[in-house]
């Protein structure tokens, strides 16, 4: 089966045809730095993240741009308040996202172009629209001219009288037309400005975008992705500026994701509902935000609270319990002298191909992380049915069927990114936690066969108040993390 998008340009689901076969070129509009990332910003973050894992495991190149925008009036603004320049005030809020996004385990895009360093290509565009007749000069200031470019609405689906008539020219500005965007803004005084043949000045938003894909992507490039807030104006200015630069197609599929809502209304700084990432995550897991960000489609509406959080948290859990639980059987089987009684290992061998086919059936077809969710809920049931049926016995005759689970287990982690606890790389071992409890419960067990209870409840009691519960089953010891310690 093709993987499907749904392109915004279209507003149909498409079969996804790339540039160049094998390989996928996408890019996605990155932050404004002037604060922290709020949960909004954090969605696109996620989902594209996401379909950059999907598309990989699916076995494309991807090529993954993701801007910052590192000058504009809201960082100036801001650089006022704290007392210090745009420039380092910017470099603060990289930082900042970095952090954020590593806890969410969104792998850095192949490429973070800043404004400030692409200002001779940002005026090399400028000039060609310019020489082309699709953009005036008034004051310094430079203008696209919406009406000389044909199909501007496209996108959005706008119709140019309607747009018209809700627009307006602010005091002193000089546009032939309010519809009319900046491509160049004339410097003020005490605002960052670069050399142009207009004279000093900076880009206007929209173009920046256009510039850094156009240099790092090439025109015709694959995906472009953001917020739907981005439609329009920034996304439906972006194909008019580009085009009428380049004369080809700018981008193939546009994908936009849904808004966050608060009891049913779209989170925005200006009606001051929304929540900053950083602020969750002194609440929350980073694992558990990402998979409350993918338990519904990217396309539509996540509604906020509290409550989904905790419910996500229960349901992130009771992945890992299975996952778990996977994972000290498989010990187990390894260690135990003799073959075991695998039970119906043949039978959960097909259910496995068939949750396995699911979960690419419902990402295939537009990145669909919420039935992709459930084909590994139905992964954790049938791995825990099977270890934990009567006819089940730790032996070597398991191994083939529970290393089969685990591995799909670890698939599913690569695409969705928040199976496995996330561990910043070089912090920690990632099975170091395993390898340490190993000796330990050997410990124990071994204090419990020469009747030293006192040791054996020691070493229970020492890491139950450790956040450590150790299970005596029937197939030996279990343990598991409680109270957010396995994060």
């Amino acid at each position: 089966m093709a993987v499907k998008v749904f392109n915004t340009l279209t507003k149909k689901k498409e079969e996804l045809v790339t540039r160049d076969p094998g390989k996928v070129s996408m890019y996605v509009c990155g932050p404004t730095t002037y604060n922290y990332i709020h949960l909004g910003n954090a969605r696109p973050l996620v989902a594209f993240d996401t379909v950059r894992r999907y598309l990989k495991y699916r076995g494309y190149d991807v090529t993954y741009v993701q801007n910052f925008t590192d000058v504009d009036d809201k960082i100036i603004n801001r650089s006022r308040e704290e007392g210090e320049s745009p420039a380092a005030l910017a470099q603060k809020y990289i930082n900042a996202y970095f952090e954020d996004a590593d806890a969410l385990n969104v792998l850095r895009a192949d490429v973070h172009p800043r404004v400030t360093d692409h200002m001779g290509e940002i005026i090399q565009m400028v000039q060609g629209i310019m020489e082309k007749g699709l953009a005036y000069e008034v004051g310094g200031n430079v203008y696209f001219d919406v009406r000389k470019f044909f199909g501007y609405g496209k996108l959005s689906g706008r119709d140019l009288d309607e747009m018209k008539a809700g627009a307006r020219v602010d005091v002193g500005e000089e546009k032939q037309d309010p519809l009319d965007f900046a491509l160049w803004k004339a410097a003020k005084p005490g605002e960052p400005s670069w050399d142009s043949p207009w004279g000093q000045g900076r880009p206007g938003w929209h173009i920046e975008c256009s510039a850094m894909s156009l240099k790092y992507l090439g025109p015709g490039f694959d995906i472009h992705g953001g917020g739907a807030d981005l439609i329009f104006p920034h996304h439906e200015n972006e194909i008019a500026q580009t085009e009428a630069f380049s004369g080809q197609q700018f981008v193939r599929y546009w994908l936009h994701n849904g808004f966050i809502t608060v009891n049913e209304e779209k989170m925005s700084k200006s009606l001051g509902n929304f929540f900053l990432l950083r602020d969750i995550l002194a609440r929350f897991s980073p694992d558990v935000i990402r998979f409350y960000l993918l338990s519904t489609h990217y396309r539509s509406p996540l509604d906020f609270d509290d409550q989904k959080l905790h419910v996500a948290e229960k349901g992130l859990e009771r992945i890992r319990t299975s996952l778990r639980l996977v994972e000290d059987t498989l010990r187990m089987c390894k260690k135990s002298p003799d073959q075991g009684q695998a039970g119906a290992a043949g039978e959960l061998q097909q259910k496995l191909d068939a949750i396995k086919a699911a979960f690419i059936e419902a990402m295939d077809d537009d990145f669909n992380t919420s039935l992709a969710i459930a084909a590994v809920f139905d992964l954790s049931r049938e791995a825990n049915s099977f270890i934990n049926d009567s006819s089940f016995k730790p032996g070597k005759a398991a191994v083939p069927v529970l290393e089969k689970a685990l591995g799909i287990f670890h698939e599913f982690h690569e695409v969705l990114g928040m199976i496995e606890p996330n561990r910043p790389a070089g912090i920690q071992d990632q099975g170091m936690d395993e390898k340490l409890m190993e000796i330990i419960i050997d410990i124990r067990q071994e204090a419990r066969k020469k009747k030293d209870w006192a040791t054996a409840d020691a070493i229970r009691d020492r890491l139950k108040a450790a956040g450590i519960i150790l299970e005596d089953t029937p197939h030996g010891v279990r343990w598991k993390k409680i109270d957010g310690a396995h994060e």
